[in-house]
């Protein structure tokens, strides 16, 4: 205290009833943004449920803290660009408050949202996680529908989001320990065709994609490589093979079945760092699979099959 005072750093009151105060420099801030009083005495727990309400048109999450608290937490100890954590997600309120405050301020902030599945008594949303998610698409769309009558003077804010679940992989493992003829044949078998039944191709480019090294918000763009084969002779249907280009051509992604020369062609041409293709897209046709060896060496792309 006797520094400060020495320093000229305290303002002393001229009247008796108030208080010393410390002189505070702008330059030694560190944000200009005023802290929090002690006691929040306009937001309440009902706003929060009032919320949901109006989301819901229905009482539909009990104790939903108010995304106007939680916006105020998101101003104070985040700037624009930052990535707000919530491990125990409940309704998403904590999504809403990162939406609101990016459009109050023009921020490019993130947010991840952590919920468990665990059940409720409702047959339309028979976990907290489909609740959460719900409420991310209502806000994104009630904000989206709002912004939409408004002048923009820079781009559009990304309102959209993306949901993983935690699963087994969505190829079939080898069991390296089998040693029985018999068994091991068996297994073999099992591997001709060695994607689990049910997964989508959404599914796979994830799994894909970290095993890749990548993370799941990496810039992904999805490329036409031409047109598929049509299904039979009497089939005159046509439609585009795609793939995903990582990073903008750190990885090229085919998950297409069947794959045709001319796609295989059109990913070599793109020159990326590395391709992968399903195994299961060269249908057992070894020659195709060898001509793209070979397509994607020429070109100095590293090529795999999964």
């Amino acid at each position: 205290m006797l520094k400060l005072i020495d320093t000229g750093a305290v303002l002393f009151p001229t009247k008796g009833d108030g208080r010393p105060r410390e002189k505070k420099f702008r330059a030694d801030l560190q944000t200009e943004f005023v802290a929090f009083p002690s006691i929040i005495d306009d937001v309440f727990t009902a706003d929060g449920t009032a919320q949901i309400r109006s989301l819901f048109n229905e009482d539909i999450f009990d104790f939903s803290k108010p995304s106007t608290l939680l916006q105020r937490l998101v101003k104070q100890s985040s700037d624009e660009e930052s990535i707000i954590l919530d491990i125990f997600a409940g309704s998403g309120t904590t999504a809403q408050a990162v939406l609101e405050q990016n459009l109050a301020d023009g921020g490019n902030r993130r947010f991840i949202l952590v919920q468990l599945p665990e059940p409720t008594d409702r047959k339309d949303y028979t976990t907290i996680a489909s609740i959460t998610k719900e409420r991310v698409r209502r806000v994104s769309k009630k904000l989206a529908t709002e912004q939409a009558g408004k002048l923009q003077l820079e781009a559009a804010p990304d309102l959209g989001f993306r949901v993983y679940k935690l699963a087994e992989s969505n190829f079939k493992p080898w069991n390296a320990k089998v040693s029985d003829a018999k068994a091991l044949g068996e297994q073999m078998q099992l591997h001709v065709h060695h994607v689990l039944e049910g997964r989508t191709e959404q599914d796979l480019f994830a799994e894909i994609l970290l095993k890749s090294g990548f993370m799941l918000t990496a810039s992904v763009l999805v490329v036409e490589l031409g047109e598929r084969e049509p299904a039979t002779r009497n089939t005159s249907t046509r439609n585009a093979l795609t793939a995903y280009d990582v990073n903008h051509g750190e990885l090229l992604v085919c998950l297409a079945q069947p794959l045709t020369h001319a796609a295989l062609k059109a990913m070599a041409a793109r020159k990326p760092q590395r391709a992968v293709c399903l195994d299961a897209g060269f249908t057992d046709n070894d020659q195709l699979k060898a001509n793209a060896v070979q397509l994607f060496k020429g070109k100095g792309v590293v090529f795999k099959t999964v």
